[in-house]
């Protein structure tokens, strides 16, 4: 980008629905609201390319209960509300999980080949927290297989229109008509997105009837995560911004086993939970399989328990990191099962069939985000969330594993039901301003943001990770102030980027992270806090 050089502002776009983000929920939601009014234009941006989406790395599977003789809705709903320790919405846990089989068979039928066994049914996986195999699965790449899915059949319904490399920057709502919009105003309504065109460099307007968020997680927050580099939280921020209501910020699910590797990598890569529901088992460097100390479960308890392990272990010990170990496990089957997990093991000088594999904890999954009703409905009017965005009340405190693809495409489902209802009495907003470009030229010291994003991580690894105390919030509310009012700086000086954009809204959610952990006053689900260790009598969302 070129130093004193406007950034342009285009002519509105206007479009009959909206949706931003092109992974599970996204598309999900557009084929099925192309397929139900094909009067109707979807538009879909997507900051990258179409595929590249948070559920494309989504490794173990999703959990749908598919074997009645043995498995039943309320075995999957009481392993769903064990694993989200008091904090999930009991009906939301009862609708994704009795609506989730039917949703699997609509993928299934769009043509997802989910694995089967050699009585040709499908090969149900087991992962920790489950107390039943249900876990249906494309060897060790679900998440990608669903992806392929999903993009292929979109691609053949005329009415989907999809943008690649178009940056959402915010939500448009009374605040751009130059009416107020806090926390107190009533009746907050969305109009639309202001959208960075990242090869014109020009921010355009996008108005619709209905918009739907389907921005995915926040991982990048954190210095060491399974998430993709475009996790950057930005739909949180969003509505954030816009003053709708968000929840349950401070659930950070960490992954107990990603690949320790000594060379470093961003994203990290994911040793999937289902290698332990395969058998795999977590020992020390002594070969002790130290989990049964911590839980009956032993290496297939809940992912915040064994994180929690895993950190305490390390800690004790003095280690980088703990084992997985599959040397005991058929080197033809596992292979046939994870064939991407041991070709990387491999890669890097480790073969799990002699060796055992290093696993460290790493950022996962945000269970908090962008309040959502049985609907998806936001807090503001004429706004939509799914996938890991939102709140909807399944995952309270914690979430079960591979129970979030099947949340998605559950409330992809029900918000095309509530956009079909709705959406004919709504008429685009008129009179909404072109985006203000205040800033003109690129920044002077681009070092500044790298830096600035490295030292978040940081800030947030440290102090708001598995374990946290008062001194660690306290430090980390500090230090992102500071971060805070640099980057504001920066932001109303410069020319719109999506680098500069991420971080701005990854400031924004390490603080909600933590200004959310510092309200709870006890330990619960993925909120472990050496101040207060105990878990309160009483039940109470964070709400935001």
């Amino acid at each position: 980008m070129c130093p004193n050089v406007v950034q342009k502002s285009r002519p509105i776009i206007k479009t009959d629905v909206l949706v931003v983000g092109s992974g599970i929920a996204g598309l999900t939601f557009a084929i099925k609201m192309a397929k139900k009014r094909p009067d109707l234009e979807i538009l879909v941006l997507t900051k990258t390319d179409e595929r590249e989406s948070n559920t494309r790395y989504a490794q173990g599977g999703v959990a749908a209960v598919w074997n009645f003789e043995v498995d039943t809705y309320e075995k999957h709903i009481a392993d769903t509300l064990d694993a989200g320790d008091g904090l999930c919405d009991e009906e939301i846990v009862s609708i994704v999980v009795k609506e989730g089989p039917e949703r699997v068979k609509e993928i299934i039928e769009w043509g997802a080949r989910f694995d089967k066994n050699q009585k040709d049914e499908y090969d149900l996986g087991k992962e920790g927290g489950h107390s039943e195999f249900r876990i249906l699965h494309y060897k060790d790449l679900t998440g990608w297989e669903m992806q392929r899915t999903i993009s292929d059949y979109a691609a053949e319904l005329p009415n989907i229109k999809i943008l690649e490399e178009y940056y959402a920057i915010d939500i448009i709502t009374q605040h751009h008509l130059g009416r107020i919009v806090n926390r107190v105003t009533p009746n907050i309504e969305c109009y639309g997105v202001y959208a960075l065109n990242k090869e014109t460099r020009e921010i355009e307007t996008f108005l619709a009837r209905s918009t739907v968020l389907a921005t995915g997680g926040a991982g990048q927050v954190y210095k060491a995560t399974t998430n993709p580099v475009i996790a950057t939280g930005d739909g949180i921020a969003m509505v954030y911004r816009a003053n709708g209501r968000l929840e349950n910020m401070e659930f950070v699910q960490f992954h107990p086993t990603s690949l320790f590797n000594p060379a470093g990598e961003n994203p990290s890569f994911l040793v999937s939970e289902a290698v332990r529901g395969f058998g795999g088992l977590l020992r020390d460097r002594a070969e002790v399989e130290f989990m049964l100390k911590y839980d009956e479960r032993g290496s297939l308890a809940p992912r915040d328990i064994v994180a929690r392990a895993i950190d305490k272990e390390m800690k004790e010990q003095g280690e980088e990191h703990m084992y997985l170990d599959c040397r005991h496990l058929d080197k033809d089957k596992f292979y046939a099962h994870f064939p991407t997990i041991y070709d990387k093991c491999v890669s890097i000088g480790i073969d799990p069939m002699k060796q055992m594999i290093p696993v460290v904890p790493a950022c996962h999954y945000l269970c908090g985000g962008i309040q959502t009703d049985e609907m998806g409905k936001t807090s503001i009017f004429n706004l939509y969330a799914a996938g890991e965005c939102t709140s909807t009340g399944l995952h309270g405190a914690n979430r079960l594993a591979s129970n979030s693809l099947l949340e998605a495409m559950v409330f992809a489902h029900r918000i095309h039901l509530a956009v079909d209802q709705q959406i004919d009495s709504v008429t685009h907003k008129e009179g909404i301003p072109a985006w203000n470009a205040k800033g003109t030229t690129e920044p002077k010291e681009l070092v500044l943001m790298t830096q600035s994003h490295k030292e978040l991580k940081e800030i947030m690894s440290s102090y708001v990770g598995i374990v946290r105390s008062n001194v660690r919030l306290k430090r980390s509310l500090d230090r992102l102030g500071l971060l805070y009012n640099e980057t504001e700086d920066l932001y109303r000086d410069s020319m719109i980027s999506p680098q500069l954009c991420e971080l701005r809204n990854l400031i924004t959610i390490a603080y909600l992270i933590t200004k959310s952990a510092s309200i709870r006053r006890e330990s619960r689900g993925l909120h472990f806090t050496t101040d207060f260790p105990k878990l309160l009598n009483f039940v109470e969302d964070s709400i935001l």
